[in-house]
């Protein structure tokens, strides 16, 4: 049992819907939150990352990946590994050392439904279904690497820059007439 501070009054308060999962896709995400957590069998860790849809009708939506990135498994191990490297290439950060430098930079993700691994011994009838990520993109095409020379990231609180409504992202001397 647990008191509350006060008396809480559900009548002013509108009861909070299910979400229903999201239609199997591509979607403009970026990484908002991310770390290191002890798998269930305690013998491995993996990257947990929680990301928001940033564009769309479900835009302000989350999806959730993990990565096994250390597990007595090699072949886990290398699935997670090349993961986390389509990560890095979609969001051009080649080399990182902190998952916090995957944070706020646009990236496409793409979606799937498929049943809850948790209810495999369920009829399919009976199972529950759950969103599952397939893959990482560049949005709208490969951003370029970063080089020792290039300007420093963006702050983790700051939102990804956007080009202004008409400018374009092509620079000058590639731009036809």
């Amino acid at each position: 049992m647990a008191q509350l501070h006060d008396t809480f009054d559900a009548t002013g308060v509108a009861p909070a819907a299910p979400l229903e999962l999201l239609p199997p896709g591509r979607y403009a995400a970026q990484i908002v939150n991310s770390e290191m957590r002890a798998t269930r069998a305690g013998n491995g860790q993996y990257l947990w990352l929680e990301m928001d849809v940033i564009e769309g009708p479900h835009q302000g939506r989350k999806i959730w990946d993990q990565l096994n990135l250390v597990n007595p498994s090699q072949q886990t191990v290398e699935i997670a590994q090349r993961t986390l490297s389509a990560i890095c290439h979609a969001v051009g950060q080649l080399q990182v050392n902190d998952s916090e430098q995957l944070h706020f930079r646009p990236l496409q993700v793409t979606l799937a439904v498929e049943p809850d691994s948790r209810d495999k011994h369920l009829p399919p009838q009976e199972q529950r279904k759950q969103n599952r990520v397939k893959g990482y993109a560049a949005l709208g095409g490969t951003p370029p690497a970063r080089t020792a020379a290039a300007p420093p990231s963006a702050p983790a609180h700051a939102a990804p820059q956007r080009p202004a409504p008409g400018s374009s992202t092509t620079p000058p001397w590639r731009r036809a007439g």
